[in-house]
C-alpha cells in the first residue's frame, strides 16, 4: 500500500474544469476564447514538457468547442491523423506533438493551416518547444510562430497542495491536509495522476456517503486493489 502510484483510478476525458491552471492561467483564459468563437487570431502555439498539461488543453478546447462549431483533435502530427481539409467553415483543429511531424506531415499542416485561415477556422498546436527552436521547415515554422504562443509550465510541488485543495472546492468537497499530504507522499506527483485520483475519491465518496478521509482513501485503494486483482 505505501509503494502504490496511484495509477488507479481511471482519468476523466479532460476538460477546462479538471485542468489545474497554476501559472497557465492566461492560457487557459485564451482558450476558453478559443472554443467559445471569441478569439480571432489563426493559430494559437502551446509549448511545454511532457506532463506540463499541454496535450490536456488542447483536448478540452476541442470539447469545449465541439457544440459550437466543426472541431477535432489530431493525438499525432502525422500525415495520417490530420485531416486533408478542415472538417467544416470556422473549424477548430488541434494538432498535438507538431515537433515530431516528419516531412509528409509538414507539408499536410502548412496547406491545413492555409486552409482553416482562408475559411475562417482556427488551429491550435502542441510542441515540446517553442516555435524558433521547432525542427520543421521555416514557412511552417514561420506561421506558427505568427499567432499566440504560451509556455504551458508544470506545477510547482509546493504549490500542489493549494492546487489540490483548490481543485476539490470546485467539485463541492473539502480536502483535509492530512489526505493531501497522503497522496503526495505516496507515489506519482504529476497532476493528471492527483487529479484523477480525487475524481475517482470525490465519486467513491459520494456513493459511500462519507467524507474524504485518510481511512476512505485506504479503503478505495484496498477495493479497487481488489477489483484489479492486486496485490492485497
Amino acid at each position: 500500500m505505501e509503494q502504490l502510484t496511484f495509477e488507479l483510478a481511471a482519468p476523466e476525458p479532460p476538460t477546462f474544469s479538471n485542468f489545474v491552471a497554476g501559472r497557465n492561467a492566461e492560457a487557459l483564459a485564451k482558450l476558453r476564447q478559443v472554443a467559445q468563437g471569441e478569439a480571432r487570431e489563426t493559430v494559437l502555439l502551446l509549448w511545454g514538457p511532457p506532463g506540463s498539461g499541454r496535450s490536456h488543453l488542447l483536448q478540452a478546447a476541442i470539447a469545449a468547442a465541439a457544440s459550437r462549431r466543426p472541431s477535432c483533435y489530431c493525438p499525432s502530427a502525422s500525415a495520417d491523423a490530420m485531416p486533408g481539409e478542415p472538417p467544416g467553415p470556422s473549424a477548430l483543429v488541434a494538432v498535438d506533438d507538431v515537433d515530431r511531424a516528419d516531412a509528409a506531415a509538414q507539408g499536410r499542416l502548412f496547406t491545413l493551416y492555409n486552409r482553416l485561415q482562408d475559411s475562417g477556422g482556427q488551429l491550435l498546436v502542441a510542441a515540446a518547444a517553442p516555435p524558433g527552436q521547432l525542427p520543421l521547415r521555416d514557412d511552417l515554422r514561420s506561421r506558427l510562430g505568427w499567432g499566440l504562443v504560451y509556455e504551458v509550465l508544470p506545477l510547482p510541488d509546493d504549490d500542489k497542495p493549494q492546487a489540490l485543495a483548490g481543485y476539490a472546492r470546485e467539485r463541492g468537497f473539502r480536502l483535509g491536509d492530512d489526505v493531501i499530504a497522503y497522496l503526495l507522499s505516496h507515489g506519482r506527483r504529476d497532476m493528471p495522476t492527483l487529479v484523477a485520483t480525487l475524481a475517482a475519491l470525490d465519486r467513491y465518496s459520494l456513493a459511500s456517503k462519507r467524507p474524504v478521509t485518510v481511512p476512505l482513501l485506504r479503503e478505495w485503494l484496498q477495493r479497487t486493489l481488489a477489483f484489479r486483482g492486486g496485490p492485497e
